[in-house]
């Protein structure tokens, strides 16, 4: 089992940044591709970025390309989501994900694809 912990979620204005962090515990080593979702209020949860921790290969969402990042600290065990220019479209409860299987292009992008899910952690743009 993993678990994951999110935090660094809260109120910011547009234009501002944010930098979320994921504590894995546990069987981490089990789980070599972490990712971060995202889901509005009525809409459904969608990929974000996730990261290969193994080979650092990262994969973006086109809305999020440039303005956020993702990193890891493999000796803290603990995944970063640095999030910059924000817009009220980023508003939504964010979630940290940790895959068993390494995957690689689309297949990162799949819910479903993930094992572990963190609780989530509210981030909310002003406008």
């Amino acid at each position: 089992q993993v678990q994951l912990v999110e935090s660094g979620g809260g109120l910011v204005q547009a234009g501002g940044s944010l930098r979320l962090s994921c504590a894995a515990s546990g069987r981490t080593l089990s789980t070599p591709v972490m990712g971060w979702f995202r889901q509005a209020p009525g809409k459904e949860r969608d990929f974000v970025a996730a990261i290969n921790r193994s080979g650092a290969r990262t994969y973006y969402a086109d809305s999020v390309k440039g303005r956020l990042s993702i990193s890891g600290d493999n000796a803290k065990n603990t995944v970063y989501l640095q999030m910059n220019s924000l817009s009220a479209e980023d508003t939504a409860i964010y979630y940290c994900a940790a895959a068993r299987g390494y995957c690689s292009g689309s297949v990162c992008y799949r819910s479903a694809w993930y094992d572990y899910w963190g609780q989530g952690t509210q981030v909310t743009v002003s406008s």
